[in-house]
């Protein structure tokens, strides 16, 4: 007799009348993912409507919290300074502005040319009619000293004010607006604004725009391609419905935890991204071994029973994998990474607890409806899921040569990943944002016309007396160790802040501010010259910071604590990968290849953006570097998404094999059968991912063209070629565990087989 819908067990002979019930105590207790998903199956309405109360009740908790208010700092010691600062309430210095004034005919100077010093002279009016907080400190190349604000070759001038509004972005806005009608008025010129205050509002309303952009489309092509996937419209909206709850609870829990921890804007954009990956993989996974199951003949509920017992437990392990390496976020030292490791895993962990309660509970109170709304053409074609042929007969050629295929697929992937031992951490000038941005054009132009130097290294003193000759001794031997051809320059600053609780001293470092000049500088006033003049006042301690220290540190930060991430992260997933597959050699086989895929991403990205490759049909302007923060973030976020389709198909290999298939037969049925769902999984990241290469900013262009193409790789070559061929040479000691780990937990379960191939 078939199972009720309404059950996820099936039904077993009645026992005679009289005669208590002792089935359940019969035989080994069932997994716990299967238990889960069959009380959800059973108290479905409660499942379903629990899901969306929760969601709802966990969005109101988020929304009155509100945002965080928490700082992030950088690491090491500018970090320290930075946190110093904040503690004593010392605000930085305001915003600066300036407009440059440029004529269009390059015969023009600035000293004879009425229309320039007409133009000059409007700008600085319409700004001193604006209000205080907008335009302060105005001067101006016709005032006194206005000498320096004239280009050496005379075709530039500037006007220079500061903003000294409390939300600087808001409060620039008026005088962009007279400036642009400045240059209304005066077409034969060139009349534009640029600097900290209006540097941040473009920043700011590109990368809005640029993930506005990202969202409106990521949303209808997985729509679109999900719909080719189940050919019916209602099962194609599940897996959407998943990952829209998911990423909503995990945003508002990361508002609640970002009134303790740094929870930085771009946190709800990760957050989208890694929950939109998961929430239709695991939708995915689980719903075609359902629709297998009852394409097979099986009922509902008996289908629902043994996608929980073998897709679920593989979403079970792939979910702990994936929290595990998103985890090795909180070891990088960044905050800024903070809060990003905490949206994320949240998001994670609510798809798992999603897919085991709320998908099958939704699963059988839909029943047959799920396959409604059929898409002509498509939808009697994909309501079955079947192995795919493509597959089939690409393993089955691979496990006849493992050694031919295998070999070949190494060399192209070591091949693939040899330019990432090149790899350059480096920031991007002017922001990481394209060139043909207006503001952008601006800054270049501004900087080319007017040469300055990097801005100066920042000391931090704190202290009980900051006034005392001691200190005053200090600062004399600081300037005396400056020279104007040394490491370190003249002018030296200093001035106390915080009613004399800090002193700020500026030097001026040798060098460009980001080359190697500026490093050595940098180090040779933290290592020697502090040491010897700050370091022997007792009493007071001291940090540097500043743009050079800043991104020194971050990239000092990032080189010493990757391996680190890298090592702990890959030693957690073989342990976890240990204990799911009971194998040493798969354990060490699944890190490696992640390993592998990750490594082939590294080199293409450092081909295609360190090296300047592609800049035209992308669109970006390569500067020899890669953003320093992009390939940490890859390893973490690749290694986790890859291990879902890795461990998805070593579950259904692991099945058969449990099942009494011969490993050759577990490794052509495993992935022939999961092939096309990882596959279809694989090309709607890809499409997702792609969406980045097409906004703004070389960081999330590198990012987007090295997720989309890493995950592609993964997909195809890694788990068509590579895991099949290392299989098939390991052969049956593939599944080898040493006696001695003999007492790890899990077990070794036999569902059904398929059909013979």
């Amino acid at each position: 007799m078939r199972p009720s819908q309404s059950s996820v067990l099936p039904k077993t002979t009645p026992p005679r009348t009289g005669e208590p019930d002792r089935s359940r105590s019969r035989g080994p207790a069932r997994p716990v993912v299967e238990r889960i998903a069959g009380w959800s199956v059973r108290h479905r309405k409660t499942a379903v409507l629990g899901w969306f109360l929760l969601v709802v009740a966990v969005f109101l908790i988020g929304q009155h919290i509100g945002t965080s208010n928490v700082n992030s700092y950088d690491p090491g010691q500018s970090g320290q300074a930075e946190r110093t600062l904040d503690h004593l309430n010392v605000k930085g210095a305001p915003p600066a502005e300036s407009v440059l004034i440029q004529a269009r005919n390059p015969a023009a100077r600035f000293a004879t040319d009425q229309a320039m010093r007409r133009a000059a002279a409007e700008v600085v009016t319409d700004l001193r009619r604006l209000p205080r907080s907008t335009a302060s400190d105005i001067t101006s190349p016709l005032g006194p000293g206005g000498k320096s604000l004239i280009s050496p070759d005379g075709r530039s001038a500037l006007v220079t004010f500061k903003v000294i509004g409390s939300n600087a972005t808001q409060a620039v806005l008026p005088a962009i607006k007279a400036v642009a009608s400045v240059q209304a008025t005066n077409p034969q010129l060139r009349i534009r604004e640029s600097g900290d205050a209006s540097t941040n509002r473009v920043a700011n309303a590109t990368i809005s725009r640029d993930f506005h952009k990202a969202e409106t489309t990521s949303l209808p092509i997985t729509l679109i391609l999900l719909l080719l996937v189940f050919g019916a419209l209602i099962a194609a909206g599940i897996p959407l419905l998943l990952a829209a709850t998911a990423v909503i609870s995990a945003i508002s829990l990361a508002s609640v935890v970002g009134q303790w921890l740094p929870v930085g804007q771009s946190t709800s954009e990760v957050v989208l991204i890694i929950g939109m990956a998961v929430g239709v993989d695991y939708s995915l996974f689980y719903l075609r071994r359902e629709r297998e199951e009852r394409a097979r003949g099986a009922s509902l509920a008996e289908a629902l029973r043994i996608a929980a017992a073998t897709s679920g437990r593989a979403i079970v392990v792939s979910g702990l994998t994936v929290m595990v390496a998103l985890a090795g976020l909180f070891m990088t030292g960044y905050d800024v990474f903070t809060g990003i490791a905490v949206g994320t895993i949240a998001v994670v962990g609510i798809t798992v607890l999603g897919s085991l309660t709320v998908l099958p509970a939704l699963l059988s109170w839909l029943g047959k409806w799920a396959d409604r709304g059929k898409i002509p053409f498509l939808g009697r074609r994909r309501t079955a899921s079947k192995p795919s042929a493509f597959w089939t007969a690409l393993v089955t050629r691979v496990m006849r040569r493992p050694a031919a295929w295998g070999g070949v697929a190494a060399i192209a992937m070591i091949a693939l990943a040899l330019p990432a031992f090149g790899l350059r951490l480096a920031n991007p000038p002017f922001g990481g944002f394209s060139t043909n941005l207006p503001l952008v054009k601006t800054l270049a132009a501004t900087e080319r016309a007017f040469p300055q130097a990097p801005s100066p290294a920042q000391i931090v003193v704190t202290g009980s007396d900051l006034a005392s000759p001691s200190v005053s001794a200090a600062l004399a031997a600081l300037r005396h160790d400056t020279s104007a051809t040394g490491l370190l320059r003249p002018p030296v600053t200093a001035q106390l802040v915080a009613g004399g609780r800090a002193l700020v001293v500026n030097v001026q470092l040798a060098g460009n501010g980001t080359n190697a000049t500026s490093d050595r500088a940098l180090l040779a006033l933290r290592n020697r010259v502090l040491p010897e003049t700050f370091g022997k006042v007792s009493g007071i301690s001291y940090a540097v910071s500043g743009d050079t220290a800043t991104n020194y540190d971050d990239i000092r930060s990032l080189d010493t604590r990757t391996p680190l991430v890298l090592a702990a992260v890959a030693a957690l997933a073989f342990i976890l990968l240990l204990c799911a597959f009971r194998s040493l050699p798969i354990s060490l086989l699944s890190v490696g290849l992640n390993l592998l895929s990750v490594a082939a991403s590294y080199g293409l990205i450092v081909l295609i953006f360190q090296d300047g490759r592609l800049q035209g049909p992308i669109g970006y302007t390569g500067y020899g570097g890669i953003v320093p923060w992009v390939p940490l973030f890859m390893f973490v976020f690749l290694f986790g998404l890859s291990m879902d389709y890795h461990v998805f198909i070593l579950s259904r290999i692991a099945e058969l094999r449990a099942g009494g298939a011969s490993t050759r037969q577990a490794v052509i049925g495993g992935i022939s059968s999961s092939a096309g769902v990882v596959t279809s999984a694989a090309v709607i990241m890809v499409a997702v991912f792609s969406i980045l290469a097409t906004l703004s900013v070389i960081q999330l262009q590198t990012l987007g063209i090295g997720l989309a193409a890493a995950v592609l790789i993964d997909a195809t070559v890694v788990r068509g070629i590579l895991l099949p061929a290392a299989l098939a040479l390991l052969g049956e000691r593939s599944w080898y565990l040493p006696r001695w780990l003999s007492w790890l937990p899990g077990r070794k379960t036999a569902v059904p087989e398929l059909p013979a191939q």
